[in-house]
């Protein structure tokens, strides 16, 4: 396999450029630590100008993929102690065709402690307007057409956003919406290969047990239920295997 870039084609040179490069970092041809070629080098390969590249290189470091060292070079980081939620969807996006089992698996675990938490919040802490807007997405969910997995899989973000909104907690459902191309990547399969079957049913079933608790405000419940949901998704998730 070779260290150099292919030349990049004349669609949108700087989103190609980075594309490019961020498949030899996550790939792990670019391991952490190397220090790059020189940017006329890589300018040469891609066959794209020298500020192309610069700027390709800076948004590769805004993303935590590489280090800009000012008269040293450019080094590639370890995305998985530098990186963001950006690189989290850049990683995902790379392997859309199959995500490694690992990954899903810490994916699964971040969701459940944060989605446990806001559950039992909302039990807490809910208003009657919050309630309705809950009750709101379930009876879109009750009425949509089964086997729209787009919509199937907005409708169940929203109705953990909302959750997330009635924890009273405003940390929450900024994580959940910086999370949302990563969430919906993942309940997205679910959702396209079980859309029109029982396991669907399942997920939309235990949306209503879990609104019911947070009605009546019972906190541990609530949690429980959201628990109970995510492990039998995860299994699903994990069939699927990416």
């Amino acid at each position: 396999m070779s260290d150099t870039l292919e030349p990049v084609q004349n669609q949108s040179l700087h989103q190609a450029c980075v594309r490019s490069m961020e498949a030899k970092i996550l790939s792990g041809e670019w391991s952490a630590g190397k220090r790059l070629r020189s940017e006329r080098t890589l300018a040469a390969e891609l066959k794209v100008s020298r500020p192309v590249v610069h700027h390709a290189l800076v948004d590769l470091a805004a993303k935590g993929l590489v280090r800009i060292v000012p008269r040293r070079g450019v080094y590639v980081n370890d995305y998985r102690t530098s990186g963001s939620l950006t690189v989290l969807s850049t990683l995902l996006a790379y392997q859309a065709q199959e995500i490694d089992l690992e990954l899903m698996y810490d994916l699964i675990e971040a969701r459940k402690v944060i989605e446990t938490d806001t559950a039992r919040l909302a039990a807490r802490n809910r208003t009657t307007s919050q309630l309705k807007r809950i009750a709101a997405v379930i009876d879109q969910e009750q009425v949509s057409d089964s086997e729209n997995s787009s919509l199937l899989t907005e409708l169940d973000f929203n109705f953990h956003l909302e959750i997330a909104l009635s924890s009273g907690n405003r940390v929450y459902p900024m994580i959940l919406n910086s999370f949302r191309s990563v969430y919906t990547h993942l309940t997205g399969r679910f959702f396209t290969v079980y859309k029109g079957s029982e396991p669907v049913q399942r997920v939309f079933s235990a949306h209503k047990k879990i609104l019911e608790a947070i009605r009546e405000q019972e906190p541990e419940k609530a949690a429980e239920l959201m628990a109970a949901m995510l492990d039998e998704g995860a299994e699903f998730l994990l069939k699927i295997g990416g």
